[in-house]
């Protein structure tokens, strides 16, 4: 614990706040809140914790409070903070999760549609669905019992869904509008969880229809009642009534927490949800800003009431999310929050395993590389490679690693400007002094480690251009390669020496993936420069065609092949003018046809 932090915990006021925890680059890392933010922060630097904990408390060098008037307040404000920040610590949730709902439109002849997007249009909305497939099931089937409009756009005569009975046709009739507003009741009962009552009227219709002798009819009444069993069937569930509900439960092992929640609509059991995330702090608060993050993320899947286990903060739940939050004591409601409880346990001990290794072989295998290397462990690692075919087309290409793990979105390509043809340090100097300058100029993080695809003498240009001319101090790395070209030796020290390791270990294991990934991220980023070199230099020499007209013969064509194969009546197909069609013709086969 450095100076800086110990100052801070001395001073902090026994209010209730939010905490955010920076690494050593000012890199908010985590966020947290806490009723009294003194006992909470304080923990984090006393006393044993487990391995993942430590670890978060071994990044931080400063911190940061805010004091709040309330623990609500701090817990909006916590949620606010890792919208803005992200942190890497903080519960990972996908942003992406929309639910689909089933929406009856607000037209002079409605249309019974499936949709992702709630919008003020004066429509129905039913829902949402978290299983998609049950939206749509739902959707069809009511698409057959009731004759809406099927069409976005009516069309000037009758299409098929009026001639299997499945629409009024009201682009050329004209329909009274009771009938479509009987229809809206109806479906509107229906999915409101009344099932049973148009079951009921469609079994008298059935009857009605057999009793007429118009077995046609009776067999379609028969076969939607069909369609509306095949529905309950597939969402059972013991019904405690129809109201839509979450219900949420939790398990916690070994610093890890595992959320279940069911989502029941009608009340029918039609999906769940897991997440399984590390734990810094007490459950219960953990637990509160899963919920509230699980809302703002999926804010329109809120439904009328909630369902919680014992010992949660109801009325904070209730003032955040603006919904009935329930504790049952007794009875099916009781029996279905411990039904969720037990999933959750189950499933975080069935997977626990599995994420102890996965952490063992990623920042675990951070951390052995930097026992190996005697530095702190390299939880971000940024590699180079360089490639060139044959001396031309050279490029380079950089990846990186976060704990262990590939972040693709922050790989960068490199085309070499100024590095002569068959110069590998020139061009390792070129990318390394292009990538740091950037760092620095615009205030990127810092790597912990640079591992090069290379020797001593590439890692050597390197540090040059880190410590000479930039001013830096990051550790640079080699990766040596044996007689078949996999990962032999580490490489690091000044000067290099080779860093024993043993082959079997996650850190090795580590070091080969880098080098593979690296390797193959410049292989296809030198193969993509080479093809469209190729191509430049085969077409461009063709008078008339330009950029626009290379990519337009390529869309047509597919492949330079088929161009040189090309006829003029062909290449004027694709839309060329038929002096240029005649020019690239002659550029292939070099004779002399005379224009038309």
């Amino acid at each position: 614990m450095n100076e800086t932090i110990q100052n801070k915990l001395a001073i902090l006021p026994e209010e209730p706040g939010c905490y955010l925890m920076k690494d050593r680059q000012g890199t908010i890392i985590y966020v947290g809140k806490a009723k009294i933010l003194k006992n909470r922060v304080r923990s984090y630097f006393t006393g044993s914790h487990d391995g993942k904990t430590q670890r978060l408390v071994s990044e931080i060098e400063d911190f940061e409070y805010i004091v709040t008037s309330s623990d609500l307040e701090a817990l909006i404000l916590e949620l606010n903070l890792i919208k803005l920040h992200d942190p890497k610590y903080n519960i990972m949730l996908k942003d992406d999760k929309t639910y689909p709902y089933i929406k009856i439109t607000n037209e002079k002849y409605p249309r019974i549609l499936t949709t992702r997007k709630v919008k003020k249009d004066k429509a129905k909305y039913f829902g949402p669905y978290p299983n998609a497939f049950a939206a749509n099931e739902t959707r069809k089937l009511l698409d057959r019992i009731y004759p809406l409009r099927k069409c976005a756009k009516l069309p000037d005569r009758v299409c098929l869904y009026y001639h299997l009975g499945q629409c009024l046709a009201p682009c050329v009739n004209e329909i009274e509008p009771h009938i479509y507003s009987d229809m809206i009741d109806e479906i509107t009962k229906f999915l409101n969880g009344g099932y049973e009552e148009v079951k009921e009227e469609l079994q008298k219709k059935m009857m009605d229809a057999a009793e007429n002798l118009e077995f046609e009819r009776a067999k379609e009444f028969r076969d939607q009642i069909s369609h509306i069993e095949t529905i309950m069937q597939k969402q059972k569930m013991i019904s405690v009534d129809l109201s839509n509900r979450d219900i949420f439960g939790f398990a916690v092992e070994k610093g890890w927490m595992c959320v279940q929640v069911f989502f029941v609509r009608q009340g029918k059991l039609i999906e769940r949800d897991v997440s399984i995330f590390p734990i810094y702090r007490d459950p219960e608060e953990e637990f509160l800003t899963f919920i509230g993050r699980f809302y703002e993320i999926a804010e329109h899947i809120k439904p009328k009431e909630i369902f919680i286990p014992n010992e949660i903060d109801v009325t904070i739940l209730e003032k955040l999310l603006d919904v009935k939050v329930v504790i049952p004591k007794r009875g099916p409601k009781k029996e279905l929050v411990d039904l969720a409880m037990k999933n959750a346990q189950i499933a975080i001990h069935e997977k626990f395993q599995l994420i102890e290794r996965q952490e063992e072989r990623t920042i675990g295998a951070c951390e052995e590389l930097g026992d190996a290397m005697n530095i702190e462990a390299p939880l971000r690692i940024e590699a180079f490679d360089n490639s060139h075919m044959h001396g031309t087309d050279a490029v380079s290409a950089m990846v990186v690693f976060i704990d262990g793990k590939p972040a693709k979105k922050e790989y960068r390509k490199y085309k070499l400007r100024e590095t002569a043809k068959h110069d590998d340090y020139g061009a390792m100097q070129e990318v390394i002094r292009r990538r740091y300058t950037r760092v620095l100029k615009e205030n990127l993080p810092l790597p912990d480690l640079i591992i090069i695809d290379g020797g001593k003498g590439q890692m050597e240009v390197a540090r040059e251009v880190i410590e000479d001319e930039l001013g830096l101090y990051i550790p640079i790395a080699g990766l040596a390669k044996d007689e078949k070209h996999n990962t032999s030796q580490l490489l690091f020290g000044e000067p290099p020496e080779p860093i024993e390791m043993k082959r079997t270990s996650d850190g090795f294991y580590l070091l080969q993936r880098i080098q593979d990934e690296v390797h193959r991220f410049a292989i296809t980023f030198l193969r993509q420069q080479h093809q469209t070199n190729a191509i430049q230099s085969v077409l461009d020499n063709i008078e008339g065609v330009g950029p626009k007209r290379k990519q337009q013969l390529l869309k047509h064509f597919g492949s330079i092949k088929k161009i040189k194969q090309s006829t003029v009546e062909q290449l004027m197909e694709a839309q060329i003018p038929s002096a240029t069609a005649h020019a690239i013709y002659n550029h292939f086969h070099n004779d002399t046809l005379s224009k038309e």
